[in-house]
């Protein structure tokens, strides 16, 4: 089953580091969402490859929104 991370607060997506069929580690930064001018990296969970990114650059997102599936 793939790990979903969710947004743990509302923020902008700033900048999408990674890609859907990435092969990341644990800690790796997946996005850098963007909160009361401070940077907020979002980072992968476990090891495993994206399978899905759900946000891109510029989007805002609200608390629990999806922002990536690793598997």
């Amino acid at each position: 089953m793939a790990d979903e991370i969710r947004a743990e607060m509302v923020a902008n997506v700033w900048k999408v580091v990674a890609s859907a069929g990435d092969t990341v580690a644990e800690g790796d930064t997946l996005v850098i969402l963007e909160s009361m001018k401070m940077e907020i990296p979002v980072l992968a969970e476990s090891d495993g490859t994206v399978r899905e990114l759900a946000v891109n650059e510029g989007d805002v997102v609200q608390e629990g929104d999806l922002i990536a599936k690793i598997g």
